[in-house]
């Protein structure tokens, strides 16, 4: 699939750490312990994008994971009311993010690693529900899917010839 991917060098990214894991690769002289940091970094403004880094230390492994994200940026399609424009549902493996619109003061209600991908892509209301798998990295990436999938309204109305007003009724 392909996805809509921005110019990172222009922005101001925030990065926020969702998960860090020690892994274990067990060879002919014991144990190498290496670490994974998944990493979500966004403007706050409808930019967002998560990464994955590995090193064999934890700052080397967040600096890798930021960098990664950076290069994985999605815009998205956000309403006047600093929602997302419909509702949807994003899927990464076994891991599916209901993503809703919600009305303004509703604020953001969403689990743990779905929320990280919301509140670095600034959006300020929104509901989700996290069904099927709970692994971060999944849940993750399921999220950013169902952004990157978000169209809006003059986009709608464009690919069908119609206008905005036929589209929202």
């Amino acid at each position: 699939m392909k996805q809509n991917r921005i110019d990172a060098s222009s922005l101001e990214l925030t990065e926020k750490v969702v998960s860090i894991k020690r892994v274990t690769k067990v060879v002919k002289g014991g144990r190498n312990f290496r670490f994974t940091a998944l990493v979500v970094v966004g403007d706050g403004n409808g930019h967002v994008g998560a990464g994955l880094g590995k090193a064999a230390e934890i700052p080397e492994a967040i600096r890798k994971g930021k960098e990664d994200a950076t290069k994985k940026l999605i815009s998205v399609a956000m309403d006047d009311n600093g929602s997302i424009t419909h509702d949807l549902y994003g899927k990464f493996g076994s891991a599916t993010v209901l993503l809703k619109k919600a009305p303004d003061g509703t604020g953001v209600i969403a689990g743990g690693p779905a929320r990280a991908v919301i509140e670095m892509a600034g959006i300020k209301n929104i509901r989700t529900k996290s069904l099927g798998s709970n692994n971060k990295q999944n849940v993750v990436l399921a999220t950013i899917n169902g952004l990157s999938q978000l169209k809006t309204p003059e986009a709608v109305a464009k690919l069908r010839g119609k206008s905005v007003e036929e589209i929202l009724g």
